[in-house]
């Protein structure tokens, strides 16, 4: 199965999404967007893809995006995306390719929607919440 996580090697939520796909024996093409950065079609085709406006790609915490006026109800999907392409930190992750679609993968366990086979249990959230339990069946 041919998989790409766009990945923030920082955020706990994105190295859980890398370890649940590695778990279902998939060996991600791993892409550090904060080192690679986005053009704006590749945050296009994306968003479109996932079923995702610029507004709900968003990240706001632990961003610029307050500082940079960017949360105003009036700031165009444009203006988000040249800020996105700007600075990276701004977009939500990890977002997740597959076969089966693309999703923003937050929570974590939205991955599993797009794995053919899920991994052996039990599994856990970086929280340490179970979703996939010792006999591999999804909890919650």
């Amino acid at each position: 199965m041919s998989v790409v996580i766009h990945h923030n090697p920082d955020c706990g939520t994105s190295r859980n999404v890398l370890a649940i796909l590695r778990a279902a024996g998939a060996e991600p093409v791993v892409i550090e967007y904060l080192q690679t950065g986005w053009t704006q079609p590749q945050l296009l085709g994306l968003f479109a893809a996932a079923g995702l406006t610029p507004r709900s790609a968003l990240r706001v915490s632990k961003t610029p995006a307050e500082e940079m006026g960017l949360t105003a109800p009036d700031v165009t999907d444009a203006a988000l995306i040249d800020a996105m392409v700007a600075h990276p930190i701004l977009v939500n992750r990890p977002i997740v390719c597959t076969p089966k679609g693309v999703r923003l993968c937050r929570p974590s366990e939205a991955v599993l929607d797009l794995l053919e086979t899920l991994p052996p249990g039990p599994l856990a959230k970086e929280n340490n919440e179970l979703i996939i339990d010792a006999k591999g069946n999804r909890c919650g």
